[in-house]
């Protein structure tokens, strides 16, 4: 193994080399000071969001000059005052700073001195001093709070304030798994501006678990097996893929690599063989919705939009998190000051063998052909309170693309209230794990051989017998365009192998229809929230698996800017109340996956990685198979 270790942090240059590359230290420390001599940055404003305000698309494709713009969301932690600001770093001026109205447009996202500031607030409130204490929990540097946002739940005493609700947890030794040991049954609700526990809800007292969920110790886990034998990946001539600054090429696909603190990796320019297919790729929102509806019924976290997944990336280890040939790049976010901090290997390229790409043996010829697939992986890890979470972008030689989700880490858990637990398992004594959904949505900006796309809907079935079909074998398409933005909310259908294909309105193929690539989606459950309930107003992108809207450069986020304690109906409900129309238009692609978790006793004390994504395969983009010319992989594969 070898670490090529390329980082964009290495460079001596303090600006982009191009306009899509991710803020430099240098930039966000200027945008910071223009800010301040503009009077934006009195002690106690604090960035909640830092991040470039990327170039128009036209102007980038164009080779047009563009400005380089941050983005800053600002929050006042003495009065709560929420600016939204955009600054232009050469032009060194202000270009909008717009003030928030929280009950209509939510409040910003929760701050890194957040955790700290609430574990203070807390431990010294009276009554939740007193909660443990009943509890006989004395010691309060043995618990752990866990600070959640709050959502909105209609109730005007909670909705008014910048608040988190607080549930705690025991830890006996300095490695005990926190997680095995939670406190039930209480939360302390914290107003994060006037710095106190306005309210605590105790409404039952169950026993603490008390088996250890220490994985890494040998009592719990057990001796570590002796029968795995090393497995060493090698390229002996390199890698065969090119990192130029952001610029990513390998075989015949090229794009460019950026990194956000709210979305995490984001992808640009995607090509294959010269041709556009996605401007940009990105995963800009994600919900995971909890389904005791008891106690609990207010946990639901927006990763992206409340906690930035995008800070919270690990830093990859060779030989741990990435194998093989590994290319590196750091990524740079800032704190709460906004002071750039950056995130050494944040983001690991590299190649894997993916077993057979075509084989054949022929009966008439005497050919014998195999074929080894191979995929650029491009990657990140990010860990958000308990999970944690691997996003994977995997480019084929075939011209297929697939992202796939790796959720792993700790289950988040509660007090089992004994019997059968409609919802939860138990999965240690007295130790329960509530289902909860993790919902995924990605944003598919589509340039498939152009500006000018369109979207079918292909669904599969057998045809009657009938004068046609006097057998009733017939298998035939069904194929539905999707005209305008109120037509293309759509659910997955598996009984019709429901598939969307992303058509050219201007280019073909050698038999003259339209070149296109069709997502292939995971027919899992959509939000299973009622219409009607909190949760699903403001998470309205959930409740299907496809939306399509026309590109509009401010329309960026699924469930709208501002997430946190949003009352509803921001993001992709708002941006398709237009209802334009969608054919042959600049499009963008709105696709929503993941898992439904009735957690497992096999997902206790750390859970395996469960995998979910989708997959885009081109559909005559090319006239023919467009790997025939990968050679075979030794002499002897490879027989007439």
């Amino acid at each position: 193994m070898t670490d090529t270790a390329v980082r964009a942090g290495e460079t001596a240059r303090s600006g982009p080399a191009h306009p899509l590359d991710p803020a430099t230290p240098a930039e966000y420390l200027a945008g910071r000071d223009i800010m301040a001599a503009a009077g934006l940055l009195t002690d106690p404003v604090r960035f909640a969001y830092y991040g470039l305000e990327e170039a128009p698309k036209g102007d980038v494709l164009a080779g047009a000059a563009t400005d380089r713009r941050l983005r800053a969301f600002l929050v006042n932690t003495g009065n709560g005052v929420s600016t939204d600001v955009v600054v232009s770093v050469p032009e060194a001026k202000v270009i909008s700073a717009r003030q928030l109205d929280p009950r209509a447009d939510g409040q910003m996202p929760i701050l890194d001195s957040d955790f700290a500031a609430v574990d203070e607030i807390v431990k010294a409130d009276p009554d939740w001093l007193a909660a443990m204490a009943r509890r006989g929990l004395d010691d309060v540097s043995k618990i752990r709070v866990c600070p959640i946002t709050a959502g909105v739940f209609g109730v005007a005493d909670d909705d008014r304030r910048r608040m988190v609700r607080v549930l705690a947890f025991a830890q006996p030794g300095e490695h005990d798994l926190a997680w095995a040991h939670p406190v039930d049954g209480i939360a302390a609700y914290v107003d994060l501006i006037e710095k106190r526990v306005f309210k605590v809800t105790d409404e039952f007292e169950l026993a603490v678990p008390a088996e250890s969920g220490d994985y890494d110790d040998e009592a719990v886990r057990g001796p570590h097996r002796s029968t795995l034998k090393p497995i060493e990946i090698t390229q002996p001539e390199g890698p065969s893929f090119t990192l130029n600054g952001h610029e990513l090429n390998w075989q015949d696909w090229s794009m460019r690599i950026g990194f956000d603190a709210r979305e995490g990796l984001t992808l640009h320019q995607i090509s294959n063989d010269g041709r556009p297919v996605i401007y940009r790729a990105s995963i800009p929102e994600m919900v995971v919705p909890y389904g005791d509806p008891q106690f609990r019924y207010w946990q639901a976290y927006f990763d992206t939009g409340e906690y930035l997944v995008g800070k919270w990336a690990n830093s990859l280890e060779l030989g741990c998190d990435c194998l093989g040939e590994i290319a590196y790049l750091d990524a740079t976010v800032t704190d709460d000051t906004g002071q750039p901090r950056d995130i050494v290997n944040a983001i690991c390229i590299h190649e894997e063998d993916f077993g057979i790409l075509w084989k054949h043996t022929d009966i008439f010829n005497g050919s014998v052909q195999s074929r080894r697939q191979r995929r650029l992986v491009v990657s990140f890890f990010s860990t958000v309170g308990n999970y944690d979470y691997g996003f994977y972008w995997y480019f084929y030689l075939d011209g297929t693309i697939e992202c796939e989700i790796k959720a792993t880490g700790v289950l988040f858990t509660s007090a089992h209230p004994g019997g059968d637990h409609a919802y939860s398992t138990e999965v240690a004594p007295g130790l329960a794990a509530p289902v909860h959904q993790h919902l995924f949505s990605a944003r598919l900006d589509m340039t498939v051989d152009g500006l000018a796309n369109a979207v079918e809907e292909v669904d599969v079935s057998g045809r009657p017998i009938g004068p046609d079909n006097p057998y009733g074998n017939a298998i035939a398409q069904e194929v539905t365009r999707l005209t305008r933005e109120s037509q293309a909310g759509r659910r997955a259908d598996g009984a019709r192998g429901r598939t969307w294909r992303v058509i050219s309105t201007e280019r073909e193929n050698r038999f003259g229809r339209p070149t296109a690539f069709t997502l292939y989606p995971e027919s899992a459950p959509v939000l299973l929230a009622d219409p009607a309930s909190p949760v699903a107003a403001r998470a309205g992108f959930a409740q299907n698996h496809l939306w399509v809207t026309r590109y509009d450069p401010d329309q960026r986020y699924s469930a709208g800017d501002f997430v946190n304690q949003h009352p509803g109906g921001a993001g992709i409900p708002a941006f398709i109340a237009g209802d334009r129309d969608i054919d042959g238009a600049d499009i963008v692609l709105w696709h929503t996956f993941g898992p439904t978790h009735f957690p497992r006793l096999e997902d206790w004390p750390v859970m395996p990685v469960a995998r979910c994504g989708f997959v885009l395969k081109p559909t005559g983009f090319f006239d023919r198979n467009p790997t025939l010319d990968v050679p075979p992989p030794a002499s002897h594969c490879h027989a007439d």
